[in-house]
């Protein structure tokens, strides 16, 4: 009973979320389009398998992906090895990553781009290479990015000197990188932030900062996320410098 009084509660909290947009749409169709929004009862299907989603969604992440990175950050850290720590950071930042909706959608786009373009040959072959090997370098950078988190948090190294650091990198890396690669390699760092890759690896932080003495989650914990869009951005470039 007390499960479906919590997911009700978060299907409450999904309409909730959602409402501005709804509310943004329905001014502008009928206020300023002053038009019938089209098949609306699609629409409104639509909407109503929306809200569910993002219920169970939520609801999924806060009964086993938040306790879970958790709960093994905080195994890891009493083991006591950094070499079975750092390997579980990496592979939970690339296996995260390379499963994200958003980065195969942008790879897709990318590889059908640089083909309609003439970087690369117009075939199904080609524009498949092209899109693994852009899934594949992201999903890698994001793998390091964990891994470079995790030593910040044991070492308790300032954030903000590591993050300026990074980007100065990128500045530099975008001066000599195609400019075909370049929108490419900003946008690779914004998908890495998406729905399977934040709940995991967010708690991988706050359960690696609880469980080593001295390191306060609300300061050390947070942060991973930070990296994870960072190097994508330098990989990416790199990728295309190699690829043309």
């Amino acid at each position: 009973m007390s499960g479906l009084t919590a997911l009700f509660k978060a299907m409450l909290a999904s309409m909730r979320d959602l409402m501005p947009i709804v509310m943004v749409i329905a001014f502008f169709q009928l206020f300023v389009l002053q038009d019938v929004l089209p098949n609306f009862l699609s629409v409104l299907f639509g909407l109503v398998l929306v809200v569910l989603g993002l219920t169970f969604f939520i609801f999924g992440l806060e009964m086993g992906l938040f306790p879970i990175g958790e709960s093994m950050a905080q195994a890891f850290a009493r083991k006591g090895s950094a070499f079975w720590l750092l390997a579980f950071a990496f592979c939970l930042g690339f296996g995260t990553t390379i499963a994200e909706p958003a980065l195969t959608s942008i790879a897709t786009e990318a590889a059908k781009v640089a083909a309609e373009g003439g970087m690369i040959t117009h075939s199904e072959q080609e524009m498949e290479r092209y899109a693994n090997g852009l899934r594949l370098t992201v999903a890698l950078s994001v793998g390091i990015a964990i891994v470079i988190g995790v030593i910040r948090i044991v070492k308790g190294w300032p954030i903000h000197y590591m993050i300026a650091i990074g980007y100065i990198g990128v500045v530099v890396m975008t001066a000599f990188a195609p400019p075909s690669i370049i929108g490419i390699a900003y946008d690779s760092g914004g998908v890495t932030t998406s729905t399977i890759t934040v709940p995991l690896v967010t708690a991988l932080g706050i359960g690696l900062a609880s469980a080593i003495k001295g390191r306060n989650p609300m300061l050390d914990g947070f942060g991973l996320i930070a990296f994870a869009s960072l190097l994508p951005m330098i990989f990416v470039m790199v990728f295309g410098m190699v690829m043309t």
